[in-house]
């Protein structure tokens, strides 16, 4: 609550300060100004005060070209045209997330009627007795009604869990930014929603769906899998036919493994096959269903990865980086292969010496040979994110850094830091001359050109 308090009085501060400053500028006029100063204030831990003195333009257009070389001073050298964006606020106590005490416990269990007998759930009211259970016809009829959307709700989403048989969304094409070289990724929507508490994590802007989904038909969907198999499968690595599935675009393939058990299904059914590479993407360490099992080349098991000091600031809940590599260790070691995602990784001051650290870590205890592969993404996301993560945590310094709306009008770091941060780590990673098979999360075409990378779909 202190980030909270401390963050509300400096926009009331800088929003004083306009207004006595300049009272004739007009709503949006007033709103970039404040915003320009809020940040800047935050960012060099000055007054706002501070950043205003007599030789300081009196014109919004000249005012805003002061605050703007100051707030963007690498972005803007490079690129004098660049676009920011400067929104409004919802800092308020409602919308401050407070962290929970102990291990995730929902206090509400609903189950869609259809379900009600499935072992998925009896297995979460077993683990959660303390938790209210009630029967729901369809998910869809309940959420019709329900009333509070927000990002209040959003906080509380964790108390709540829904049982319910999916019949559509399974399996779909990876949903590619806009003139983003596509990865030729199938995503299985194995749950939606997650118990951890990432500050960057998309899935804020859905605030829609008050609780964690959790589908019991999984086996439902395997029975299936010849038909879904008929969209176009996606060249592999070495030049093969082979569809590359993955779980954990809306939540985190193992976070609840130990309850829901779907890896157990899902790796006898795709292990082995020739046709399918099968990845779970997680930020967990909960891989003793996996361990129980025998793994393969075509079972592979991916973790995101960055420096500790960044997973205790912006990844809450989830396993240590320690804990992560380790766990690679031991699947590996039970025959799976594995995957490292540095997506998104943060730009700071110390963060090439950091994220080298994090590589040498990897190699100590993982021979390359068993890496399907690696992913690079810098931070990035929807210009709405902005506010929702800057209300849920106030005080964060991701906000801090030099982010512009990019190609695909999403906020980014600016193409010559985009490509400085992929150039250090390309480096580090094929260093000895080692070759791995790297590719860029949702960057456009010229990106890639530039690092000369290869193409791998």
């Amino acid at each position: 609550m202190r980030d909270y308090q401390k963050e509300t009085e400096r926009l009331s501060r800088a929003r004083s300060l306009v207004g006595n400053s300049f009272p004739r500028f007009g709503v949006n006029k007033n709103r970039e100004i404040v915003r320009l100063l809020y940040e800047i204030s935050k960012r060099e831990d000055v007054p706002p005060e501070e950043l205003l003195t007599s030789d300081s333009p009196v014109s919004f257009a000249g005012l805003k070209e002061y605050l703007l070389k100051r707030r963007f001073p690498s972005t803007i050298r490079e690129d004098p045209k660049l676009r920011p964006y400067l929104p409004g606020f919802e800092l308020s106590p409602d919308n401050y997330l407070r962290l929970r005490e102990g291990s995730f416990y929902p206090r509400r269990i609903y189950i869609e009627k259809s379900v009600r007998d499935s072992a998925l759930a009896k297995a979460f009211l077993e683990a959660f007795p303390k938790a209210e259970s009630s029967e729901i016809s369809d998910l869809k009829e309940f959420l019709s009604k329900y009333g509070g959307r927000g990002i209040a709700e959003y906080n509380k989403r964790t108390e709540t869990v829904f049982i319910i048989s999916e019949d559509r969304d399974f399996f779909k094409l990876c949903p590619c930014t806009g003139r983003a070289v596509p990865c030729g990724y199938t995503v299985f929507n194995l749950s939606f929603g997650c118990i951890y508490e990432c500050t960057y994590c998309y899935l804020q802007e859905y605030t829609n769906t008050p609780g964690l989904i959790f589908p019991a038909n999984v086996d439902h969907f395997l029975s299936r899998f010849s038909s879904f198999r008929d969209l176009p499968a996606t060249r592999g690595w070495r030049g093969g036919s082979r569809l590359r599935i993955g779980t954990g675009e809306f939540s985190d393939s193992l976070m609840l493994d130990d309850l829901t058990g779907y890896s157990i299904p899902l790796v006898k059914f795709f292990r082995g096959r020739d046709d399918v590479i099968f990845e779970f993407k997680t930020k967990s360490a909960n891989i003793g269903n996996l361990l129980k099992m025998e793994g393969d080349e075509n079972i592979v098991v991916g973790w995101s990865l960055n420096p500790q000091k960044v997973i205790d600031s912006n990844e809450l809940y989830s396993a240590s980086l320690d804990a992560r590599i380790d766990s690679a260790r031991r699947v590996l070691e039970a025959g799976y292969r594995v995957a490292f995602h540095f997506d998104p990784v943060f730009y700071y001051d110390g963060w090439d010496d950091d994220y080298r650290g994090v590589i040498e870590k990897i190699f100590r205890v993982v021979n390359p040979e068993k890496i399907a592969w690696i992913s690079l993404g810098t931070l990035r996301f929807n210009p709405a994110l902005k506010k929702i993560s800057e209300a849920r945590f106030p005080g964060n310094d991701i906000l801090d850094a030099e982010m512009v709306l990019g190609f695909d009008d999403k906020l980014r770091y600016p193409d010559h830091l985009r490509y400085r941060i992929y150039r250090t780590l390309i480096d580090a990673l094929n260093k000895d001359s080692l070759i791995l098979p790297i590719y860029l999360c949702m960057e456009e075409r010229s990106m890639w050109e530039e690092l000369k990378l290869p193409f791998p779909f």
